[in-house]
């Protein structure tokens, strides 16, 4: 039995290890989830035009029984004076301890201020309970946005399965520098891209157009 779960467990590691090397995959899996969320309006165009970044995790993992935990990779992009600049890559991951059982997939996009700027620009997030709330539609995001936004993120899910439990509270966010090397190179850093210094390659033109398309 103990040899049978360490071999799931390795290929599980396996699974994600391929998944995080493939920046196309991840950039057109994150592009689908831009563009469902604009186009049923659950992310309001509002609330994006005041965004100074945007991240975006397609397939957030849950899994467990009794104690549970998530994995996810994406990618963020964060605006620039000519745009939204070249993306980055990140991941997600966390625990959770409880009464949970079954899986859950979640596409994840997360709304940052200028705050959630700043502590995403140290390359590691520890998303505490004031850290992110969920982010309002209808009315309400006609008002935080013209306020402002007191957390420092904005999250929106679309989750399918079924799970109980874990949410994002307690996740921590890394800068995937991996292959953020793999797609720009190994001279190309998390704060270079987000500070817009780097060029986006064609590979995430799609993606940066789905944002622009959004928030109009």
């Amino acid at each position: 039995m103990r040899r049978a779960i360490s071999s799931m467990f390795l290929v599980a590691l396996a699974a994600i290890a391929l998944w995080a090397a493939d920046a196309s995959k991840v950039l057109d899996a994150a592009t689908g989830v831009v563009q469902n969320m604009s186009g049923n309006h659950q992310i309001p165009a509002s609330l994006l035009q005041e965004a100074k970044c945007v991240a975006v995790v397609p397939k957030l993992t849950k899994a467990g029984f009794i104690v549970g935990g998530e994995h996810g990779n994406g990618v963020v992009s964060c605006r620039t004076a000519n745009g939204w600049g070249a993306p980055a890559f990140i991941t997600i991951t966390g625990g959770s301890v409880g009464l949970q059982a079954g899986g859950e997939h979640q596409d994840i996009v997360l709304l940052m201020n200028n705050q959630g700027k700043q502590e995403l620009s140290n390359g590691h997030w520890d998303l505490g309970a004031e850290a992110a709330a969920a982010g309002p539609t209808g009315d309400s995001a006609g008002r935080t946005a013209s306020t402002g936004w007191k957390a420092p993120v904005l999250s929106y899910t679309h989750s399918s399965g079924a799970f109980a439990g874990a949410d994002l509270g307690g996740s921590k966010i890394h800068a995937d520098n991996d292959t953020i090397h793999n797609l720009y190179g190994s001279n190309a850093t998390f704060q270079s891209l987000l500070n817009g210094d780097v060029q986006a390659p064609a590979s995430a033109q799609q993606f940066l157009s789905a944002l622009q398309q959004a928030g109009k």
